[in-house]
């Protein structure tokens, strides 16, 4: 009788560890490790620029939120936040200018955004394409507009002729579009693989159609990013509305942080509260200020992973 050794199967090969999500990448080979004294260096001049950027913020938000007292006390910006108060804000929406100008601002940044956005989109994908009728001189002539401009007296004639004066649209049209980010957008939209586009137009697809479910889709990252940028400028714009407005109720939040920054006059339904002695005139300056800056912090993380890939590959590509 035979005995028949069973042998017991290889395991498998072990599978490679995955790398962490916020695993340093790969150190090319000819580069050295970094020494001690350097990541110190580095992480000194780092912690260093963070506190410059965030310790200002910081007064800013401490002061807003801090009593007449304390602010008197403190002689001015405070540090260290004591009697925690939002009386500041609670004044600002209630009611008067400052609400006002916050419903100006967010109606003209939605606004002139989702309008900015469409123009771009469609002006980049039509250069985009080499067939397009005179693509060639329309590029040309955009480009052209990034070195040379009318000047301020003819744009401010041209918005005057066109009946735009003390008119919301003053706010938007004349910096509408920007040259660059439909060339940003141009390099992307080449930069897609010809072969899906061809083949939704053998289907019977349309320019619009190739554009909403095609590139747009694949676009997600550059498009978001100059999103960003068009809100941030008109949410930030303020020249415009000192050009084009004289209705101060009209005037959009910046132009009404300009005005308590240079200690013009105290926003209508304020004056009252600051001369009584309930309200401090620089807590109301700095609750401005924070309501100007609260929008941009709150999109900005949510657009930061779209920066390199949209950006770089946009401006690259092309």
């Amino acid at each position: 009788m035979t005995l028949r050794v069973l042998e017991r199967p290889a395991a498998p090969p072990a599978r490679a560890a995955r790398p962490s999500r916020w695993a340093a990448p790969a150190r090319p080979v000819w580069e050295e490790e970094p020494t001690r004294a350097g990541l110190t260096a580095k992480a000194v001049v780092l912690g260093g620029a963070c506190l410059a950027v965030l310790f200002p913020l910081w007064i800013v938000l401490v002061t807003s939120v801090s009593s007449k007292k304390t602010i008197t006390e403190a002689g001015g910006l405070v540090v260290i936040p004591r009697d925690f108060t939002l009386i500041a804000y609670h004044e600002l929406l209630s009611g008067g200018q400052v609400t006002r100008a916050v419903l100006v601002s967010l109606g003209v940044t939605l606004t002139g955004t989702l309008f900015s956005t469409t123009v771009s989109v469609l002006a980049a994908y039509g250069l985009s394409r080499p067939g397009s009728l005179g693509h060639r001189a329309v590029l040309f002539t955009l480009m052209g507009t990034m070195f040379f401009g009318a000047g301020l007296i003819p744009t401010y004639l041209l918005v005057q002729t066109l009946g735009l004066t003390d008119t919301y649209l003053a706010l938007i049209l004349p910096s509408a579009v920007s040259v660059f980010n439909i060339l940003v957008l141009r390099a992307f939209f080449m930069g897609i693989s010809p072969e899906l586009t061809d083949s939704a137009r053998i289907d019977g697809a349309g320019d619009l159609r190739i554009l909403w479910t095609i590139v747009m889709p694949l676009s997600r990252a550059v498009i978001a990013v100059i999103t960003l940028f068009y809100a941030v400028g008109y949410w930030s714009a303020w020249f415009n509305a000192s050009l084009y407005l004289n209705d101060q109720d009209m005037m959009p939040l910046q132009n009404v942080l300009i005005q308590l920054a240079q200690k013009q006059e105290i926003p209508v339904g304020l004056g009252q509260a600051v001369k009584s002695g309930d309200l401090s005139g620089l807590a109301v300056q700095m609750a401005v200020m924070v309501l100007a800056l609260l929008p941009v912090a709150v999109l900005s993380p949510f657009v930061q992973k779209h920066f390199k890939k949209g950006m770089l590959t946009g401006a690259v590509k092309g």
